[in-house]
C-alpha cells in the first residue's frame, strides 16, 4: 500500500504569520537587555547607534531572510541550494546556533518557579524569614539598608563582607542553590526539573502539528505579553519616583558615542532583537503564500520590534525608579541587566508595590510567554529544516510529531544538568560563547555575499517585484551588496579585538578548560560554512572555473523570475520527419 506524502504547510491567513514573527522577535532581550544598554551607554544618545544599525543592518537582513524563505518555500538549509549552492553551509551554521539557543528554555523554568511562588500570601523574596536565608540577609524595604554602602547593588549582594538582599538570597540560595563554581556540579534541583519538563511540554504542543497548531497558539502567546506590558507600564508610571527612573533611562550623555563598546553593543542588540542569522525569519516566511507582501510586512515588523524595546524601557525603569525612591538611593544602585534584572531587581520592586502578588504574576507570565514564542520558533526552524532535507521520510503521518518528541526529550535530558547547583555556570558559558554576536555577524556576512553577489541583488529585486508587485527601496540593494556586509565585517573583527574572558557576576573566573570549551562552541557555529564549501568544491566535477560556476550560481530553474519568460519549444527537423512518417494527414 502506497503511503501518502503530505504537502508542505502554509499559514491559513496573514494574521498568523504576523503574530508568529512578532512573537519570535519580541523576546526577553527587549525587556531585560535593551533598557539596561540604553541607560549604560548614554541614555537617549544610545538610540543613535541603535537606529544606525537597525536601518543599515537589521532591516536589510530581516527583509533578505524573509524574502529568501517566501521565495524558495524551503527551510533554513535547503533554501540555499536555490540561491547559492556553495553557501549551503550557512544553513548548518544556523542549525548549530539554534541548538545552542535551546539553553534558554531554562529561563522559562526559572520564571515558572517564580510564578508558582507568586501565589503565596507573602512573596518569599520579600522577607528574610525563610529557611534559605542567612544571617546577612536584609529586607530591602528598609530605607537605611544601603545608606552605608557605595557602588553597585549587585556587588553589595554578593560581597562576603556586606549584607545581602532577601531577593538575591531567594535567587541564589533557593532557586539556583549555587555551588562554588563549574567544577562543583552539586545536587539536581528536582523542583526546577519539573518546571523545565513543563516548559518543554508546552513548547512541543505549540508546534507539534506544524504551522496549523502554531497559528492558533500565537493568538495568545504573541498578544498577551503586550497586554501584560501595557498593564505594567501604566502601573509603573503611576508610582512615586517613576519620573526619576525615566529620566535616568533616557538622560543623554553624548560623550559615550566615542566609546567603541557602545557601538558594538548596539550592533549586537539589533542582531539579537531582530532575529536575523537564526533561520527563524526564513522558516516562518517559507510558510507564506508566494504573493504575500513580505516587503511591507518586514518594515512594519521591524518598527514594531524597536518600538516595543523602547516602550519596555519605560515600564522597567519606572519600577526601578520607584524602588530607588522607596529606599532613598540613586537608581544606579538598583539597576541590573539580564537575569539580575528579571529575577532580583524587578521582583524586589514588585514586592514593594501594593498588591505585589498581582504584579508578580503579570510580570512572570509576560516573561514566560515572551520566551515561549522565541523558543518554539527556533524549534520550528530545526524541525522544518530536517523535514525539507528528507521530505519523503519526514512528510508522512506522525513522522514529524515523533521526531519533534524525540528532539524535545533529548534536549530536556541534556538540560537537567542546568538544574544542578553548578548548572548556572554551564548556562552562562554556553550563553557567552555558544550563540554570541560574533557568530551572528559571520552568518550575516555570508548571507549578504550569497544573495547580494552570487544570486545577485538585481535578481533578488526582480524576485520581490514578481511576488509583491513593487520593488524595494534602492537602499536595500546597497545594503545587501556593500553596506551591511562591510559593517558586519568591521564589527566581527572588533568583537575579537575587544574580547574579554567570561566572569560571573560574583567575579568567579572559569578554569582554563572551560574557556577552551567555550571557544570550541563559538567556532563550531562558524566552521560549517568553509567545511561545506571546500567539501562541495572537491566533490564537484570539472576544472576550477567550471566548479565555481556551478556552485556560485543557483542550480534550480525555479529561481528564474516570471520576467524571464521561457521560449516556446519548436519541433526540430528530425521531429517533423518522424511526425509525417506516422501521420498520413501530414504526408
Amino acid at each position: 500500500m502506497e503511503i501518502k506524502v503530505q504537502k508542505r504547510e502554509q499559514w491559513r491567513n496573514k494574521r498568523e504569520y504576523i503574530l508568529a514573527v512578532a512573537g519570535n522577535l519580541v523576546g526577553l532581550g527587549n525587556v531585560w537587555r535593551f533598557p539596561y544598554l540604553c541607560y549604560k551607554n548614554g541614555g537617549g544618545v544610545f538610540l543613535l547607534p541603535y537606529c544606525f544599525f537597525a536601518v543599515l543592518c537589521g532591516a536589510p537582513l530581516f527583509l533578505l531572510e524573509t524574502v529568501v524563505g517566501q521565495f524558495t518555500q524551503e527551510g533554513a538549509i535547503t533554501c540555499w541550494t536555490k540561491l547559492c549552492p556553495l553557501a549551503q553551509g550557512v544553513g548548518y551554521s544556523i542549525i548549530v546556533i539554534q541548538l545552542f539557543s535551546r539553553i534558554y528554555s531554562i529561563i522559562l523554568a526559572w520564571s515558572l518557579f517564580y510564578l508558582i511562588y507568586s501565589f503565596r500570601a507573602q512573596l518569599p523574596w520579600a522577607s528574610c524569614d525563610n529557611d534559605w536565608n542567612t544571617d546577612r540577609c536584609v529586607e530591602l524595604s528598609s530605607l537605611n539598608w544601603t545608606a552605608g554602602h557605595n557602588g553597585n547593588l549587585t556587588a553589595n549582594w554578593t560581597s562576603e563582607t556586606l549584607t545581602s538582599s532577601s531577593a538575591s538570597e531567594f535567587w541564589e540560595r533557593r532557586v539556583l542553590s549555587m555551588s562554588g563554581g563549574i567544577e562543583e556540579v552539586g545536587m539536581v534541583r528536582w523542583e526546577l526539573v519539573l518546571c523545565l519538563l513543563a516548559c518543554w511540554a508546552a513548547c512541543y504542543f505549540c508546534i507539534w502539528k506544524g504551522v496549523h497548531s502554531t497559528g492558533k497558539v500565537v493568538y495568545f502567546t504573541a498578544v498577551f505579553p503586550y497586554v501584560m506590558l501595557a498593564i505594567l507600564l501604566v502601573r509603573g508610571l503611576t508610582l512615586p519616583g517613576a519620573w526619576q527612573g525615566v529620566v535616568f533611562y533616557l538622560y543623554p550623555d553624548p560623550s559615550r558615542l566615542a566609546d567603541l563598546q557602545v557601538w558594538m553593543e548596539a550592533a549586537s542588540q539589533v542582531l539579537f532583537s531582530y532575529g536575523v542569522a537564526s533561520g527563524s525569519l526564513s522558516t516562518l516566511g517559507s510558510y507564506n503564500k508566494s504573493n504575500n507582501n513580505c516587503y511591507k510586512d518586514s518594515l512594519w515588523l521591524c518598527l514594531l520590534n524597536s518600538a516595543t524595546s523602547f516602550v519596555a524601557g519605560f515600564a522597567v525603569f519606572s519600577a526601578l525608579g520607584f524602588m530607588a525612591h522607596q529606599q532613598g538611593v540613586s537608581i544606579d544602585m538598583v539597576t541590573d541587566s539580564g537575569p539580575g534584572l528579571a529575577f532580583i531587581a524587578f521582583p524586589q520592586a514588585v514586592a514593594m508595590m501594593p498588591l505585589p502578588q498581582l504584579w508578580a504574576v503579570c510580570f512572570f507570565i509576560m516573561l514566560i510567554l515572551l520566551g515561549l514564542d522565541t523558543l518554539f520558533a527556533g524549534l520550528e526552524t530545526i524541525t522544518s529544516s530536517v523535514c525539507d532535507m528528507f521530505p519523503m521520510q519526514m512528510r508522512r503521518p506522525w513522522r514529524r510529531e515523533l521526531f519533534l518528541l524525540l528532539f524535545c526529550f533529548l534536549c530536556f535530558l541534556i538540560q537537567i544538568s542546568f538544574c544542578a547547583q553548578g548548572g548556572v555556570y554551564v548556562f552562562q558559558l554556553i550563553d557567552y560563547y555558544g550563540a554570541n554576536g560574533a557568530c551572528l555577524l559571520f552568518v550575516s556576512i555570508v548571507e549578504c555575499v550569497a544573495v547580494g553577489w552570487a544570486f545577485g541583488a538585481d535578481r533578488m529585486y526582480d524576485v520581490v517585484e514578481d511576488m509583491v508587485g513593487q520593488r524595494p527601496c534602492f537602499l536595500f540593494k546597497l545594503c545587501w551588496r556593500y553596506i551591511t556586509p562591510t559593517i558586519c565585517l568591521v564589527c566581527f573583527i572588533c568583537s575579537f579585538l575587544d574580547n574579554k574572558p567570561l566572569t560571573s557576576s560574583q567575579g568567579y573566573m572559569y578554569p582554563d578548560w572551560a574557556y577552551r570549551l567555550g571557544w570550541a562552541m563559538a567556532i563550531s557555529s562558524i566552521v560549517p560554512v568553509p567545511i561545506w564549501a571546500i567539501g562541495k568544491f572537491c566533490l564537484t566535477k570539472g576544472n576550477f572555473r567550471q566548479r565555481l560556476s556551478v556552485l556560485w550560481h543557483p542550480d534550480d530553474p525555479a529561481t528564474k523570475t516570471s520576467q524571464q519568460k521561457p521560449t516556446e519549444h519548436l519541433p526540430s527537423e528530425a521531429e517533423m520527419k518522424s511526425l509525417t512518417a506516422y501521420s498520413p494527414d501530414m504526408a
